[in-house]
C-alpha cells in the first residue's frame, strides 16, 4: 500500500517550506525514520524521515520548490 510523505507542521509560524537535497532516490528502500529530504524553512533546516519502511516510489515535489505544511512531496 502506498503511502503520502508529508511535510509535518514544524512550529505555528511556518506554513511553507522549501526542499532542499533528496537524499534518497525513487526506487530504493528506505527503513522507518530513515532521512528522505532536507527541508528548509526561515528559522531552520531539518530532514524529513520516512514514516513507513518501503521504496520510494515518486518524488512529488524537486528540490527547490516549495511545499506548504500537510503536502505530500513524495510517495
Amino acid at each position: 500500500m502506498a503511502v503520502n510523505v508529508e511535510v509535518p507542521e514544524l512550529g505555528e509560524s511556518i506554513a511553507e517550506v522549501q526542499l532542499g537535497d533528496w537524499l534518497v532516490q525513487p526506487g530504493q528502500w528506505v527503513e522507518v525514520d530513515t532521512p528522505l529530504v532536507e527541508m528548509e524553512s526561515d528559522k531552520a533546516t531539518v530532514e524529513l524521515p520516512a514514516p513507513v519502511a518501503g521504496q520510494l516510489v515518486e518524488v512529488l515535489k524537486p528540490s527547490g520548490e516549495f511545499a506548504d505544511v500537510g503536502e505530500a512531496v513524495a510517495v
